[in-house]
């Protein structure tokens, strides 16, 4: 059965837990050099971010890269801010979760709910995002339901639009509800260190 594999991958991986202005932060440093950092929020248990890391070609520590939160790190040097600065009024796509469905805002898109269309493609196992004005056009997975082999289910999917900001949101399947809940007994046996740990903050 799929669903133990990576929740045996996440028990195998070295741990280090912080914790920090009402946040647990989790490290973790999977056997193949891969690293994730994960933030939930203490009393809720709810995901906040994640974010993944892997060596580059040279062997060197690459990039964070962001799978659910907030797109940008305050970790960035100022020049580094500035050069990559977007114009304020182009669309922002994140990802936050509550603790019943993975959740997606595109923030900056003005036009009325009428105008989207949401659906599955079920054989590349993606969703798209389709305006029937043209203006806006996007295609995402959803990593979880990879790592646990599990299919995407159309009648999962719906969204709503408010504020300019059009919010996607897919239900969680049993199986990984009940995973989360697993994981989160366990994460919550690790000693969290009492100082700033190096590993959690890793830029």
């Amino acid at each position: 059965m799929a669903v133990p594999s990576w929740l045996e991958r996440l028990r195998a991986a070295g741990k280090t837990a912080l914790v920090q202005d009402g946040k647990r932060k989790i490290h973790y440093l999977f056997e193949d050099g891969k690293e994730m950092a994960e933030e939930y929020d203490i009393k809720t248990g709810q995901l906040i971010s994640r974010k993944w890391r892997e060596k580059n070609t040279l062997g060197g520590t690459g990039k964070w890269q962001v799978e659910v939160g907030e797109p940008t790190s305050p970790l960035l040097g100022a020049l580094e801010s500035e050069l990559i600065t977007e114009s304020s009024s182009n669309p922002i796509f994140m990802r936050k979760d509550t603790l019943s469905s993975f959740q997606w805002r595109i923030r900056n898109l003005p036009y009325p709910k009428e105008v989207y269309s949401v659906c599955v493609e079920e054989e590349q196992r993606c969703c798209v995002i389709r305006t029937t004005n043209k203006k806006y056009y996007k295609k995402f997975s959803i990593p979880d339901l990879d790592r646990y082999h599990l299919p995407l289910d159309a009648a999962a999917l719906s969204f709503t639009h408010a504020n300019n900001t059009l919010i996607i949101t897919y239900r969680k399947p049993k199986e990984i509800l009940a995973a989360e809940e697993q994981l989160q007994k366990e994460l919550k046996k690790i000693k969290a260190a009492n100082s700033g740990d190096g590993d959690c903050k890793t830029q």
